[in-house]
C-alpha cells in the first residue's frame, strides 16, 4: 500500500490553536502531512508584512506533532510546489480564499490527481492571526490610556 500524502498550506505568522486544529484535521486525510509555509514575498503580496520570516515560521510549524515535513512555498508559482509534493489530498483552511474548483481545474490540467478538501471551522475566540493582533492592539492601547490616568 502506498503512503497517502496530504498537503496543507498557510502563512502561520502567529501560530494559534486554529492552525493546530487545521493541521490535525488535515493529517487525518492521509499518512504523511506536508505543510507549505508561504514565503515572505507571498505574505507581503497577499496579506501583510510578516512578523516572522519564512524560516522562523517553517521551524515553528515543523515542531507541531501532526506535521511530517515543511517546505517554503515558491514565490512565483504555487503549483510548482504542488508538483514537487505530488499530494493525494490538498487540505484548504476554512478561511483561506482559495477556490476549490479552480484548484481542481488547474490540477487536472497538470495531470495531478489530488482531492481538494476544505477543512471545517474551529470555533475559538482567538483562532485568527488578525483577531490576535487586534486583541493585542486593543489591550495595549487600553493599557496606555489607563497609564495616562493612573500612572505606570
Amino acid at each position: 500500500m502506498t503512503e497517502k500524502v496530504v498537503m496543507a498550506s498557510g502563512v502561520f505568522d502567529l501560530l494559534h490553536l486554529g492552525h493546530v486544529h487545521y493541521l490535525k484535521e488535515a493529517k487525518k486525510l492521509g499518512d504523511k502531512l506536508v505543510v507549505v509555509v508561504a514565503c515572505d514575498a507571498t505574505v507581503r503580496k497577499n496579506k501583510h508584512e510578516p512578523l516572522m520570516n519564512e524560516e522562523m515560521r517553517a521551524e515553528m510549524v515543523s515542531s507541531l506533532k501532526p506535521v511530517d515535513q515543511v517546505v517554503i512555498g515558491d514565490e512565483e508559482d504555487m503549483y510548482s510546489t504542488v508538483t514537487n509534493i505530488d499530494p493525494d489530498f490538498i487540505a484548504i483552511g476554512y478561511d483561506q480564499k482559495h477556490d476549490e474548483k479552480e484548484i481542481k481545474h488547474r490540477l487536472n490540467e497538470m495531470n495531478i490527481d489530488a482531492e481538494v478538501v476544505r477543512m471545517g471551522h474551529y470555533k475559538d475566540d482567538l483562532n485568527g492571526t488578525r483577531k490576535i493582533m487586534r486583541k493585542i492592539i486593543d489591550w495595549y492601547g487600553l493599557k496606555k490610556e489607563l497609564e495616562k490616568v493612573e500612572g505606570p
